[in-house]
C-alpha cells in the first residue's frame, strides 16, 4: 500500500479542492478515451495476431495499477476496457471520423481538467512531472473506492503524506 498511497499523495496535493477532482472525473476518462481512439488506429501484427497500440499500452498500464492494488486495478479495468472496445470498434470503422472524434474528447476533457485546476488555483501535477499523467486513473478510482466508504486506511496513509509532504519515498517520515 506504501507504494500506491505514495502515488496518490503525489498527484492528490494538486487535487485538494473537491471541485477540481469532480472536474477530473469527466475530464481524465474523456482523455483516455480519445487516446484510446487514436492509438487503436495504429494496427500492429505480432507473430499473426493483430493488436492496436491501445491494446498494448492498456495491458502495460493495468499490469502497472494491479501492482500497485489490485481491487483498484481491477475497478479500473471495469471502466477501460469497455473503452478499448468502443475504440477499436470507432477507428476500424472509420479512421478519419475516429481522429476528428479524438481530438474533439482530448479538446473536452483538457478543457475540464483546466476548469478544475483554474477554480483550485494550482497547477496540473503533470507540469511538474510528466509521468503524473499515470497516476489520474488510479487516483481517481481511489477517491471513488473513499467516497463509497471503501479503502479508509488508504486513505488515512495518503492524507497522512499529504499532510506532511511526504510524496518520495517508500518509507513514511
Amino acid at each position: 500500500m506504501t507504494s500506491l498511497a505514495k502515488r496518490m499523495a503525489s498527484y492528490g496535493r494538486y487535487h485538494r479542492d473537491r471541485r477540481n477532482r469532480l472536474t477530473h472525473f469527466v475530464g481524465v476518462p474523456l482523455i483516455i478515451f480519445a487516446l484510446l481512439i487514436a492509438m487503436s488506429l495504429a494496427r500492429l501484427t505480432i507473430g499473426g495476431m493483430t493488436l492496436t497500440a491501445a491494446e498494448i499500452f492498456i495491458a502495460g498500464a493495468l499490469a502497472y495499477y494491479l501492482a500497485l492494488d489490485a481491487a483498484l486495478a481491477l475497478a479500473l479495468a471495469a471502466v477501460i476496457l469497455p473503452m478499448l472496445w468502443m475504440a477499436d470498434r470507432l477507428a476500424a470503422r472509420d479512421g478519419e471520423m475516429a481522429l476528428i472524434i479524438s481530438a474533439g474528447l482530448l479538446l473536452g476533457g483538457w478543457a475540464f481538467q483546466l476548469l478544475g485546476h483554474r477554480i483550485e488555483g494550482n497547477r496540473p501535477a503533470l507540469l511538474d512531472n510528466i509521468f503524473q499523467i499515470f497516476a489520474a486513473p488510479i487516483f481517481l478510482a481511489g477517491e471513488a473506492a473513499f467516497h463509497l466508504g471503501y479503502r479508509s486506511e488508504l486513505r488515512r496513509e495518503v492524507e497522512r503524506r499529504i499532510a506532511s509532504g511526504d510524496f518520495t519515498g517508500d518509507q513514511p517520515r
